[in-house]
């Protein structure tokens, strides 16, 4: 069972009626206590799945006053042991069958911020990661190729730009899009610098596999997307997650590159190809999970927005999917 504590600072003159309502929700324990003449402080530890709900409650109640004030920790240990009866046990474990368990949408929301944000670090490693890849291509070898796929950091922005939009929200989609499109312009001007100045490496397996492209490279980069979008749901380590993701974007992002830089501008279109089918299909499963996983808003007027958001996102990159299959029918018939 995966605990969570909510701190949870309330103006004096409501805290009243909140102890009341929070008599609705689940919860395992609860502290209260006085820290000034104007503000109440309440822990909850709860089990990990009611969180969302308890949150949810919170933004309503406040009413967009910002007078109440929640903080969310992820708790390791806790002391005494929490006893659960055994049947109410079995029921949690069939429903855990049942359901994605996830983290709350307001603390996927907070990384998500963050992975749309453009930071030095952030532009090293992808300088890093593209050289890393390039090396790897021209040497043929798929232990550096690997490697380059550990410290790429690609699937931050690419998560996050599906998961705004299953909310809708289109102020963090804009920054996604850009700190994607941020992701994606430095290995490919790496690698045109490469292309500009060195012979294309045809001798190299890693090199042609991105030349070639054929249906199941969508089937791929459907599996990717939904491994980097259950992962981050879920809240576990995106590292391995992340190398599948970047296997399908970078290594065709540098091919690409290399061939603008030798003006084989042709022969380029089979990596673009293969780019972009991977990218839409990555966002396309990543929206699907979260949809599924039950992430939305919880004003009326933000689902209704959302529902167009996702709605409109998923026909728009089953459409582009669709497109790319026929060209890659085309090319492979």
């Amino acid at each position: 069972m995966e605990l969570q504590l909510i701190e949870v600072y309330i103006p004096t003159d409501r805290f009243e009626r909140f102890q009341q309502q929070i008599e609705e929700y689940q919860t395992i324990e609860k502290w209260y206590s006085n820290v000034s003449e104007e503000q109440q402080l309440a822990k909850l530890l709860i089990e990990k799945k009611h969180a969302e709900d308890i949150l949810n409650f919170l933004e309503i109640n406040d009413h967009g006053q910002q007078q109440i004030h929640a903080l969310l920790y992820n708790i390791s240990t806790y002391i005494p042991k929490v006893e659960i009866e055994e049947e109410k046990e079995q029921e949690d474990e069939k429903e855990k069958q049942k359901e994605l368990t996830r983290a709350s949408r307001h603390e996927l929301y907070q990384v998500v911020q963050s992975s749309s944000t453009s930071t030095p670090n952030y532009f090293w490693m992808l300088v890093l990661s593209s050289l890393v890849a390039t090396a790897g291509i021209v040497k043929d070898s798929a232990a550096i190729v690997i490697g380059a796929m550990v410290i790429a950091p690609l699937i931050g922005p690419f998560t996050a730009l599906a998961f705004a939009a299953t909310l809708g929200d289109y102020q963090l989609m804009k920054k996604s899009i850009l700190k994607s499109l941020y992701g994606l312009t430095i290995p490919i001007s790496i690698a045109v610098l490469f292309g500009l100045i060195f012979q294309l490496p045809f001798n190299s397996n890693e090199f042609l596999a991105r030349t070639n492209i054929e249906l199941m490279d969508i089937v791929v980069a459907l599996a990717a997307g939904t491994a980097g979008a259950l992962s981050f749901a879920k809240r576990v380590s995106e590292a391995l997650v992340g190398v599948m993701v970047s296997v399908a974007l970078l290594p065709p992002a540098v091919v690409l590159g290399m061939m603008i830089g030798a003006a084989q501008f042709q022969a380029a279109l089979t990596p673009f190809i293969l780019l972009m089918v991977n990218i839409s299909a990555i966002l396309f499963s990543a929206i699907i999970v979260f949809w599924t996983s039950g992430i939305q808003p919880v004003n009326w007027s933000e689902i209704q927005v959302a529902n167009t958001s996702k709605t409109y996102a998923l026909l728009f990159v089953s459409c582009v999917i669709l497109i790319l299959a026929i060209m890659i029918m085309m090319i492979t018939f």
